[in-house]
């Protein structure tokens, strides 16, 4: 038998369609994992000129790029794509598929993305966390919680970058010596809901101002995607966000009250062996590093040993790093896979009964 093959489409195609993509083929999952079409409101040319060249992550690996008015060729693999607004105007049911990535980041409710299997998609993976935990059947963040992902759950987000970077450390530090507090600070690189220049911004004030002229503090729902996959810290978790005027790359400032003291060493020890269990999600460095030296590293969060620090009364600081985009869209290809796995697994025990 020949490998099992996935078809999955992608709904958006900005930097993170276009990186789960472009992660799909690096990983060379293409024969397994299938992108059969996309979705996206914009040009084809401006769709194929994207996917070839990134400013941030260099050329897409791959030979031969080339587009016709319907569809997108790479390597001699044609997909599908569409320009709808709405998910609702995709025949989606046409195009057997088995998983959408929803990439667009403007679906959040759950009378949202139902439009999706209302239209013909069997199931969602969403690329941001939902506004609500009962908004989706599941979030999913790998090696954390992916055991309980089903085959019977019709759509599952996948949280956010920084969720996936910060909630493996939380989970490794609770469990060596339990966490009463933590303050989290995120320096986030720039997106696109803040200008080049000043310019207009829906609701917050602050995102009116030059996204590379100023460090900006923005609104995060962090510490309540913390404590809806790490319960035992309800209560706990105290967050704020700050973009910084780069590209890419961002870093988490950690601040934890401990409920046994412990040591810088222990602590760096303690996330090596990590890193060694979990090659995927966690890395660790003691090296002098800069943010630009994680451009394009896959894992959810990098900690940084060399700025581990602790006190006398059970507080420690720690500093990480992750890719928020490639980290992130490669945390996506993997949860792809474990839920495709799943419904391997179901369809397989339901043969044999």
């Amino acid at each position: 038998m020949g490998t099992p093959v996935t078809r999955i489409a992608i709904n958006g195609y900005g930097r993170i369609g276009r990186c789960v993509l472009r992660a799909i083929y690096e990983r060379k999952l293409q024969d397994s994992l299938q992108v059969v079409a996309i979705n996206e409101p914009a040009d084809m040319e401006s769709m194929a000129y994207l996917t070839r060249f990134d400013s941030t992550h260099g050329p897409f690996p791959a030979a031969q790029i080339s587009h016709d008015e319907q569809s997108l060729v790479i390597d001699g693999h044609t997909i599908a794509v569409t320009h709808a607004q709405n998910p609702e105007d995709v025949d989606w049911k046409s195009l057997n598929l088995d998983l959408v990535i929803e990439c667009s980041g403007v679906y959040g409710k759950r009378e949202q993305l139902q439009r999706f299997i209302d239209s013909g998609c069997p199931r969602v993976l969403v690329s941001h966390p939902a506004d609500g935990a009962a908004d989706v059947d599941y979030t999913a963040v790998l090696d954390i919680n992916d055991a309980g992902l089903a085959a019977h759950h019709r759509i599952v987000s996948n949280a956010s970058c920084t969720t996936n970077a910060i909630i493996p450390v939380l989970a490794v530090l609770d469990k060596a010596f339990g966490i009463e507090h933590c303050f989290l600070t995120t320096l986030h690189s720039v997106m696109n809901d803040q200008p080049m220049i000043d310019g207009y911004h829906h609701k917050d004030l602050r995102r009116t101002r030059s996204a590379m002229q100023s460090i900006v503090p923005v609104a995060t729902g962090l510490a309540q995607g913390v404590e809806r996959l790490l319960p035992q810290l309800q209560g706990k978790v105290q967050a704020k966000a700050i973009r910084v005027p780069i590209l890419n790359v961002s870093a988490i400032d950690l601040m934890v009250n401990l409920r046994t003291e412990t040591t810088p060493e222990a602590i760096n020890q303690l996330f090596k062996d990590a890193a060694e269990k979990s090659c995927t999600t966690i890395a660790f460095t003691n090296q002098p590093h800069a943010s630009v030296d994680f451009n394009h590293d896959p894992h959810s969060v990098i900690v940084d040993g060399s700025q581990t620090r602790t006190n006398n009364d059970g507080f420690a600081n720690l500093f990480v790093w992750f890719d928020n985009e490639w980290g992130f869209a490669n945390r996506l290809v993997d949860i792809a896979q474990v839920w495709v796995q799943r419904l391997a697994e179901a369809n397989e025990l339901a043969c044999t009964k």
